[in-house]
């Protein structure tokens, strides 16, 4: 806002004596030079979320859809050594590849599969205690050797084809997050919340997706204190008329003073582990405040263990499990009265290969895991067919072959917990609806039409 100020003085729109706040400033500008730097100034505060409100129509075939389902998509960045989070501790094949990165057998958290594929034993990483009492209570459900099909171990195609949600086509810019909320439509203050400065790739496209690192900072605006309120009144009255881009200013100014007002109500009923519980806390904050919050997805970095990853179940990466286990634990034990409209997905680009390297870690392999947390999880299973661990039952003699392709479990969950069947779109050239029963819900016709062209209507501008 000061930055369009500026630039109208500059422009001569305004003369030096005017005030950031006074009638000469809003009074003298044109519809052209409103929309050119208003419009941007608002853009800029509110991290781009007036496009989706003012612009974005509906395609016409009547099938939009609308929860009150919150989708907390969580992403292990570098690639998560599934054999060690969720370990085959007693088979030889393991044991004998991995040497001193195994998951002792007196130490692995024991856990009945329910799965005839697993012929051995099953055990949790022994940092993985809350993730442990999850799965009891029958709230965590895990998928086993899941994941890309597509053959690669490089983190920015797996990462890239996951996001996308469409391995097949690399022409795709959108992510499959952003596609399924252009068939939803969400009309909450906000609907999309990423607990971080950047937006993932799995939201491109979806210019309703709020950044914020805390509540309290977004709130607050970026100015300094003796002008916030002065930029906040000016901004209602630019954006106090009728007409899509009045009602996203406005819509976007509700939701900065409703946090400001608001902000301290939230005291969470657990304790938090820092860094990644600390992004997470801040997703149950605006849970609590019922602002319609209806997905929000975080990063949790630091998976790529090729070095020292931890000798018998100790060292980093049994840092790394405690702080996921512990803050999921806090998390869905924070949100005790939404849990029934909560699923939490826990995944990574890829798993990591069998045999240890000479480095003492593990390097980047296929199979990995995955984690579905929510009140409606048909948890206290492993889902999936395990494929083994002897040679021939590996890819290229190293890695855990993918007998899950990803998008199964996400298209489950799109369309039997957020009510949207139109597969189509959310993946585009995935046909397979083959639901594993990894949550509950109704299942839908699903539409495998592939997303049709949108229009976008631009208001009308005369001089």
């Amino acid at each position: 806002m000061i930055a369009a100020f500026q630039k109208y003085m500059m422009d001569g729109i305004i003369g030096p004596g005017a005030t950031l706040g006074s009638e000469v400033f809003l009074m003298n500008i044109t519809r052209r030079q409103f929309l050119v730097g208003g419009s941007v100034a608002l853009a800029a505060l509110t991290g781009g979320r007036i496009g989706s409100l003012a612009f974005a129509q509906d395609d016409g075939d009547g099938r939009a859809t609308g929860t009150d389902e919150i989708l907390v998509l969580v992403f292990l960045r570098g690639g998560c050594d599934g054999l060690s989070l969720v370990a085959p501790f007693d088979d030889q094949n393991y044991t004998n590849a991995r040497f001193n990165l195994i998951i002792p057998p007196d130490q692995a958290l024991v856990i009945d599969p329910q799965n005839s594929t697993f012929t051995g034993s099953v055990g949790l990483h022994p940092r993985a205690g809350s993730l442990q009492q999850l799965y009891a209570a029958g709230d965590l459900a895990i998928v086993h050797a899941c994941g890309l099909t597509e053959d690669t171990r490089s983190h920015a195609e797996a990462t890239r084809a996951i996001e996308r949600g469409n391995p097949d086509d690399p022409t795709i810019t959108s992510g499959w997050l952003a596609r399924h909320l252009q068939c939803s439509r969400p009309d909450g203050l906000l609907p999309t919340l990423v607990p971080m400065t950047g937006i993932p790739a799995a939201l491109q496209g979806d210019t309703d997706a709020v950044t914020m690192t805390t509540a309290e900072s977004y709130s607050q605006l970026e100015a300094h204190w003796r002008y916030r309120d002065i930029m906040l009144t000016t901004l209602k009255q630019m954006y106090s008329g009728a007409g899509y881009v009045n009602s996203a200013g406005t819509r976007a100014i509700e939701t900065i003073e409703l946090l400001k007002t608001r902000e301290r109500e939230y005291t969470p009923d657990v304790s938090y582990p820092s860094g990644f519980g600390d992004a997470l806390k801040l997703v149950a904050q605006i849970v609590k405040l019922d602002m319609g919050l209806q997905v929000a997805t975080l990063d949790f970095d630091g998976w790529d263990t090729h070095d020292y990853q931890g000798e018998y179940g100790s060292g980093y990466l049994a840092t790394l499990v405690t702080t996921l286990a512990n803050s999921l634990s806090a998390f869905y034990n924070d949100l005790a009265a939404y849990q029934k409209r909560l699923t939490v997905v826990v995944m990574s680009e890829f798993g990591r290969s069998l045999w240890a390297n000479p480095s003492q870690g593990t390097d980047h392999g296929r199979g990995g895991v995955m984690l579905v947390l929510g009140g409606n999880v048909n948890g206290g299973k492993i889902y999936g067919n395990w494929p083994g661990l002897a040679g021939e039952d590996l890819i290229q003699g190293r890695d855990l072959r993918v007998t899950t392709d990803f998008r199964t479990i996400l298209s489950e969950i799109v369309v039997r917990r957020l009510g949207n069947p139109r597969l189509g779109c959310v993946f585009p050239g995935f046909d397979r609806y083959e639901p594993l029963g990894v949550v509950s819900g109704t299942d839908q016709e699903i539409d495998y039409r592939p997303p049709g062209n949108r229009s976008i209507y631009l208001p009308l501008v005369t001089r």
